[in-house]
Order: C-alpha cells, then structure tokens, then sequence
C-alpha cells in the first residue's frame, strides 16, 4: 500500500455554513424528524439510531441508564429526580436526540466537587445491568465549584439496544476540571451523546472524548464562555473497526473576550465500511475579543474500504483576535516508516503498532489521566491484534513510543 496525504491547512476560513442560529430546547417536538439532508444530521446513517430521532425509540419499552461510582476527596454523586432545580441549569438541548433524551430520563447523576477541593475525583461506570435490547437515556450534572480542582472518568460500558444522554458542566470561576468520557460499549450498541460545558472566568477544562465501541456512536461537545480567562482543551482519540459509524461534534462558542480553546482530535480507522466523522465549529462572535483559538483534526487509514470525513469550521466576526485557525488531513498508513523498522529488525506487527502509536501519541499525551493512558493504549493494542511482550513501548522517561 503506498503513503499519501490529503491535508487542508486554513487560517481564518469561513464555515461552510452559519454557525449562530442554533434552536434550543427542552421539547423533542421543537425540531424537526431528521431526514439526512440538514447540516447536521447529513453525515449520520439515521436508519441506525434505533428510533431515537424520530421518537419511536421512546414510544418503546425504555429505562434509565443504570451506573456505580467512587469517590475520592470533597466530591458526591447521588441520583435525583430528573425533576431537581439542578437539571437543565446549564444546558438547553440543541438537537432532537438530545432533547428526546431530555424528555425521557426520569432519573440524573449530579456530581458535586466542593469550592477549594484539591485532588478530588469520581469515577462513574454507566451499564444496562439488564441486558435488555431497549431505549436508555441518561442525564449527567457535574458542578465544579469555584477554586476547586478535579477529575471525573465517565466509563460507559457494556449495554444494548439504543442510548441517548446528555452531560452538563459547570465549572465554577478560578476552578479546573478533567472531564474523561470513555466510550467503550459493546459492538452492537447505538449511542448518541451531548456534552456541553459552561466555564466561568478564569476557568479551565480539559475534555478527553476515547470512542473505541459501539455499532453507532454520535459524541457532539459544545462549550460556553461565562467570563474572561476561560480555557478549554478537546482532546479527542477514535478508532474505527469494519462497520462502525463514529461520529464527533464540536462547537465552541466564544461570547466574551479574552478566551482560549485548544482541538485536537485523532482517529484511525481499519476493516470494510469503517466510518468516522469529525466536524469542528467555532464561533467567534464580535464581543469575543482577545480569542486565541485552534482545531486540529487527524486521521489514519490503516486499511482499503474504510472513509474519514472531517470539516473543520470557522467563523470570525471580530477581527481583534489573538489568534485562530485549523487543520485537517486524511492519510493512509505509512509504508515508509513500516519499511525504515523493518529494516532495523524489528517485526512488521510490531513495527505496525509502534507506528499507529506514534500517531496518537500527541493527544494521548495530552491527556495527562495515567489510568485512563493505560487502558487506552491496551485498546489500541487489542484493536491491531496480539502484542509481542519483548517490545515495551516506553521510552526511559515513561512517555509513549
């Protein structure tokens, strides 16, 4: 197989299509039945979403995920009422799904991390226990209160049929937060998923998005400025088998001056009909001076029959920015550097991982959740088949190969 790149580099381009309108809310009757030709839905293969866009999924038999956490430091998770003051205070759907979702969770997750709490974590595991082919839809609040500093890992697991859900952020002003969403669900799964994340000033999120299973996976994260100072990493890594449809969303919308936002998302692909999309929108609107904003999006393809599709967006409506841009390329798995370790005696299977590795080091390392690097890149490491444990990966300082 020969090595060719396709790669777009822009700065300061105009979207393919109008970034500000956006209809939010909280009834799924508010938007339309998605038909595959709108902006948003024309990448998505809507015959596999299990009713959950045309509401037939909730006609059905349907329950709320069920989930098990643990704790450590000035953090509580307990299940409410989907009716509590707390859900929807800092998200409006902005989709039908997720406003299906919205409608249809009787039950939410709020986390609550403590004003000044250092080193405090939590770790959600969210699973159908039952077993059951059905609709399920969740509701998660995380409530990061100021000056506070935080992880929390999502780990959505085993499960059936079809699920839907929707993540709130807020993080509170001076406060920082790790937010790990891990989508790690059995093959035959469809899951469709809004995170959105309000930061106040000064704030600071890191958002690590691992998509690995799942038939269908639909992930949009959208972001919201409150104050000056806020600061938002995407980091993003995928990796598509024969016939899975992994879809990314971002929206960023800076609204107040003197923000930062930082994209990067990597994804390989392998097998027939493998499929990922990734589109990056960001809005920078008149107010919002002082931006420095960036998106970068990457994709390998390690076999013929698999499609990446990526669309980065960007609109500027001040031209007193710090900085902006993006970009995005398509490449095929590299027969060179396949071909430079081979020539060093190294094994091809083990030559092949080492390069796939090196092309998500740059957001793995980003990710800076030790536990969850681990588990990621045994991820990796099942995806391409057995590895041979005379080769460790590492470096001397610990980083990956």
């Amino acid at each position: 197989m020969t090595s060719t790149i396709e790669e777009r580099e822009v700065t300061l381009a105009a979207p393919a299509h109008d970034l500000a309108p956006r209809v939010t809310s909280r009834d799924p009757q508010a938007f339309e039945v998605p038909g595959g030709r709108e902006e948003l839905w024309r990448f998505t293969p809507l015959a596999r979403l299990g009713g959950l866009h045309d509401g037939s999924a909730a006609a059905g038999p349907h329950g709320d995920l069920e989930w098990t956490w643990s704790t450590t430091g000035a953090v509580t998770v307990e299940g409410v009422d989907h009716a509590d003051p707390r859900v929807g205070a800092w998200y409006t759907p902005s989709d039908r799904v997720s406003a299906q979702a919205f409608a249809s969770a009787s039950r939410a997750t709020v986390i609550t991390v403590a004003g000044e709490a250092q080193q405090a974590s939590a770790r959600v595991e969210f699973a159908d226990q039952g077993g059951v082919a059905r609709a399920l839809f969740a509701h998660v609040v995380i409530e990061v209160g100021a000056n506070a500093h935080a992880t929390v890992i999502l780990d959505h697991l085993s499960a059936a049929g079809a699920v839907a859900g929707n993540i709130e952020v807020h993080v509170g002003q001076g406060a920082s937060l790790t937010l790990v969403s891990n989508q790690l669900w059995n093959d035959e799964v469809v899951h469709v998923a809004h995170q959105h994340a309000v930061l106040e000033a000064d704030a600071t999120l890191r958002s690590v998005v691992v998509t690995l299973g799942g038939s269908l996976v639909r992930h949009t994260a959208s972001v919201e400025y409150r104050g000056r100072g806020g600061d938002a990493e995407l980091v993003g890594v995928y990796f598509a088998d024969a016939g899975q449809h992994l879809e990314h969303r971002l929206f960023v919308d800076h609204a107040v001056p003197d923000c930062r936002s930082d994209v990067i998302y990597k994804g390989a692909l392998q097998g027939e009909s493998a499929h990922t999309v990734w589109i990056g929108d960001v809005l920078i609107r008149a107010a919002a001076t002082g931006t420095r904003t960036y998106e970068l999006n990457r994709n390998l393809v390690l076999t013929e029959g698999a499609r990446a599709d990526s669309v980065p967006n960007l609109e500027i409506e001040t031209g007193e920015i710090a900085g902006a841009g993006h970009a995005s390329a398509t490449g095929r798995f590299d027969d060179e550097q396949l071909f430079y370790l081979m020539s060093r005696g190294v094994p091809e299977a083990v030559a092949r991982r080492l390069v796939v590795r090196g092309f998500f080091a740059e957001a793995i390392n980003r990710i800076g959740v030790p536990d969850v690097v681990e588990r990621l890149l045994a991820a990796v490491d099942a995806e391409l088949g057995s590895v041979d444990p005379l080769y460790d990966f590492r470096d001397a300082d610990g980083g990956t190969a």
